[in-house]
């Protein structure tokens, strides 16, 4: 096969791949013929009066992606009293309570990202942080120059639906 016909044979499953977005169908329900999952938005209870621009959880099929969690009083904008041990607490029972209101649990959690406005608090943040999983997930943690309401970490997390 030559180098030209071998292009023109590439092209053309490359054409024949693209030709269900063309026509307006995605193109996993073209492959699969099933639609793509649905989205759902996760608000928590009172939630609503503190008119913030995210949703607390966003669920795609089997997967809960969780928005960044600090260390706040539920349904206020005042931080949990006990620095960066009393927030982490706070942080992962705000998480706690938005994977049960979503039907899900903290031992489904497969990710966290941990942002610390003090890499130097790694150690307390991480001795109340263990105490929340039975096993562990993957986790990231990176230093922050300026988090929400001037906490002291956020947590995010990616969970599997169900309990």
């Amino acid at each position: 096969m030559t180098k030209a016909s071998l292009l023109l044979t590439c092209l053309a499953a490359l054409c024949a791949a693209c030709e269900p977005a063309v026509n307006n169908v995605p193109a996993d329900e073209a492959a699969t013929g099933t639609a793509p999952p649905e989205i759902e938005y996760i608000n928590m209870p009172g939630m609503e009066e503190l008119d913030l621009p995210f949703s607390a959880a966003v669920r795609v099929g089997h997967t809960i992606y969780l928005s960044g969690m600090i260390g706040n009083v539920p349904g206020t904008m005042e931080l949990a009293p006990g620095g960066i041990q009393g927030q982490t607490r706070q942080a992962l029972e705000n998480i706690k309570a938005t994977l049960e209101h979503a039907g899900s649990s903290m031992d489904r959690v497969v990710k966290c990202t941990v942002f610390l406005a003090d890499m130097s608090e790694w150690a307390a943040m991480n001795e109340v942080y263990v105490t929340f999983f039975e096993t562990p997930p993957a986790r990231s943690a990176f230093g922050a120059n300026g988090l929400a309401l001037d906490g002291k970490l956020e947590i995010e997390c990616i969970a599997v639906a169900g309990s």
